[in-house]
């Protein structure tokens, strides 16, 4: 089975204004390096719009139609003094999360072996009901309560490795025991959360937080000495993966010095574990990354390792 691969070129439509590091060359640029020969065998399909059904899992209806509802017909509109809204944010977000939906129903329906959702606006930093940090609904939350309802699981496991700690995705973990969020980031930084004693109301929750210019080796020990091992007592019947790329050494919103290596190797490891507990099943959906350069080679390099775990 080949890897999965979901966007849509509404997601380029969300404009963010002159300036903004959530761009949409970012997604040019992941999108450009994943055209190369090596990528020919990937399955690459349409990301459908999510439905409100499925966003509603994570988010109340009020917020969901507070955000759509606020979604400018020209010009833009603030959420945040980071979060910005354009004609075409509405379809862009839904899209995002959509694809992680489908990503989920192809692997589980056996379509794929893995995927990964080439989307913006990213997601996890969405809370329950705030939208902030570039990011309207969480996508990985509104995937991982998808599996649960549609496909008869109960264990789903996210793993985090953006250099900002994924604040949404454990506000809206913290009281499912059934969740799990994983997370390596940089500390202290933007959101400010992320300490290693926030571990949710069923110790399902675990941050390691790395200092400032920490590399490869604190952060490989951070994985293989906390993550994994939480990962694989856990169980999960689906690994989802937030996959920032913003912890590389020449991304400028942050102070991490990772190489396209690591993302390799953390994706090997994340798929040795998935084949050895939820039968290979794992969608990686981009977070954030913000030199376009080190977005598109540690994407290419991540979506190459996920072809052959």
């Amino acid at each position: 089975m080949n890897t999965l691969l979901f966007t849509h070129p509404a997601c380029l439509d969300h404009d963010t204004g002159l300036g903004h590091p959530e761009s949409p060359d970012r997604l040019r640029a992941v999108l450009a390096a994943l055209n190369g020969e090596a990528f020919m065998f990937l399955d690459r399909r349409e990301a459908p719009l999510a439905t409100i059904e499925q966003l509603v899992r994570a988010h109340p209806r009020a917020y969901v139609d507070q955000v759509l509802g606020e979604v400018p017909d020209h010009g833009y509109a603030d959420l945040d003094a980071d979060t910005v809204l354009s004609p075409g944010s509405g379809e862009a977000a839904l899209r995002a999360a959509g694809a992680v939906c489908a990503a989920i129903d192809a692997v589980f329906k056996g379509e794929g072996r893995n995927a990964f959702c080439a989307v913006r606006p990213p997601g996890h930093h969405a809370e329950i009901g705030r939208a902030m940090g570039f990011c309207l609904f969480n996508n990985v939350a509104v995937g991982a309560l998808h599996a649960q309802a549609v496909h008869d699981i109960e264990r789903v496991a996210v793993v985090d490795f953006d250099v900002h700690h994924g604040n949404g995705t454990q506000d809206i973990f913290w009281n499912h025991p059934k969740l799990m969020y994983c997370s390596t980031h940089q500390w202290p930084l933007y959101p400010g959360t992320g300490a290693p004693a926030e571990t949710g109301s069923a110790n399902n929750i675990v941050n390691v937080p790395l200092a400032a210019n920490s590399g490869s080796p604190e952060f490989r020990y951070a994985m293989s000495d906390k993550i994994l091992p939480a990962l694989r007592k856990f169980e999960p019947e689906l690994i989802l993966i937030s996959a920032g790329f913003d912890a590389h050494s020449r991304d400028p919103l942050a102070g991490l010095h990772f190489t396209e290596d690591d993302f390799v190797w953390a994706t090997r490891r994340l798929g040795e574990v998935a084949v050895d507990v939820c039968q290979a099943r794992m969608v990686s959906v981009l977070e954030g990354g913000y030199n376009l350069r080190a977005l598109a080679s540690s994407c290419a390099a991540h979506v190459h390792e996920l072809m052959v775990v």
